[in-house]
């Protein structure tokens, strides 16, 4: 058996966790660059100042990350004077901020601190990043030696997100406890994947039980208890899981067929220009049931996304029958492809979209 390593970022909650910033920061350095969306940081600069005032930290700069997780962009971030002579990078936003800092980070052997500023992935906890193309396209995976070093997790700032993206956030964090049980489903996984997967069985029952209330409290811009758990479970829950299931070469247990059949759509402009990841990945996981024959826990999930507003049949998210083939055809060359325990073919997956829609206009 070989070396192998794990890490998992710390983290701190609460809507006035900025605070702590110089404590959790005490062992790294005294010098950070903010790196950020042009919205995100404009939202968090007086909160981030007044966090580090009176100590001995110092944010140097705040810098746009380039609209874009590429590594065209990382590697002019790498590049800048400001980057470069900081001790720590502060990465603050959404999804593909913080898959463009961690390659940053990665390239220059840097503390990374996570400052996510809405709740619709867990982009801030992993060690793998998704990096696209300048034109938008995927174009791999970017898998990270280790993750954050600290995850600062202001409840009042995501509190004030956009709720849609919130909502979406929620149908995205469904899919990890289904994706995780069926591509480890029939291995003889080792100890780090199990952990992993058995951590991915308390992602779903927090959504159910607060879910609905956590989006109304976005909606109000108001800080809960019900809105923290979910934001935990999308942020924390779901990040630490792909932390101890995904590796580059070893083993990959990280997603499935709800992710293979995200990128199905991809190709569908209609449905990938209109709708949210995480909304599309919400019907992905109905798919997968479907195709699990797994009907009991499709029912109960669907009766959730009725409750929630989220997709239970093709029209919902833009699909029509003929978009199916083409949708089979871009995930049969996904990894997600070959994440599951049994034969998987473009027919049988086609088959189960169908079925899926069908069985949600019950539920209409």
């Amino acid at each position: 058996m070989k070396d192998y390593h794990i890490f998992i970022p710390n983290y701190t909650v609460g809507a006035e966790c900025y605070k702590e910033i110089p404590w959790a920061t005490r062992k790294y350095g005294k010098t950070a660059v903010v790196i950020g969306g042009k919205t995100a940081m404009a939202k968090v600069k007086d909160a981030l100042l007044e966090g580090i005032a009176g100590s001995d930290v110092k944010i140097t700069d705040f810098v746009w990350y380039g609209g874009e997780a590429t590594y065209e962009n990382a590697d002019a971030l790498i590049a800048m004077d400001a980057v470069k002579n900081a001790d720590m990078i502060f990465a603050v936003g959404g999804g593909r901020v913080m898959d463009t800092c961690k390659v940053v980070r990665e390239k220059l052997d840097k503390p990374l601190f996570t400052f996510p500023t809405i709740g619709s992935n867990c982009a801030a906890s992993t060690s793998i990043a998704v990096i696209y193309h300048p034109d938008g396209s995927v174009n791999n995976y970017f898998y990270g030696i280790e993750p954050a070093d600290h995850i600062f997790i202001n409840t009042k700032i995501i509190a004030e997100s956009p709720d849609h993206l919130f909502w979406a956030g929620i149908g995205d964090c469904i899919s990890k406890e289904l994706e995780a049980e069926l591509s480890i489903r029939g291995h003889k996984a080792s100890h780090t994947p199990l952990m992993g997967n058995a951590m991915s069985k308390i992602c779903i029952d927090p959504l159910i039980e607060y879910g609905k209330k956590a989006y109304e409290d976005c909606k109000n811009n108001a800080v809960s208890y019900e809105l923290e758990q979910v934001v935990l479970d999308i942020i924390i829950t779901t990040g630490y899981v792909s932390n101890f299931m995904t590796t580059e070469n070893d083993y990959y247990y990280n997603s499935s067929i709800a992710h293979g059949f995200y990128n199905g759509t991809s190709v569908i402009p209609n449905c990938i220009k209109n709708h949210l990841h995480g909304e599309i990945v919400s019907f992905g996981s109905l798919v997968l049931l479907t195709y699990d024959k797994n009907y009991a826990e499709c029912d109960r999930i669907m009766a959730f996304h009725k409750e929630m507003g989220l997709p239970v049949c093709m029209e919902d998210i833009g699909l029509t029958d003929a978009d199916l083939p083409a949708v089979a055809e871009r995930s049969s060359i996904t990894k997600e492809w070959t994440c599951v325990p049994y034969e998987l073919t473009k027919e049988k997956f086609i088959a189960a979209i169908r079925e899926c829609s069908e069985r949600g206009k019950c539920f209409k």
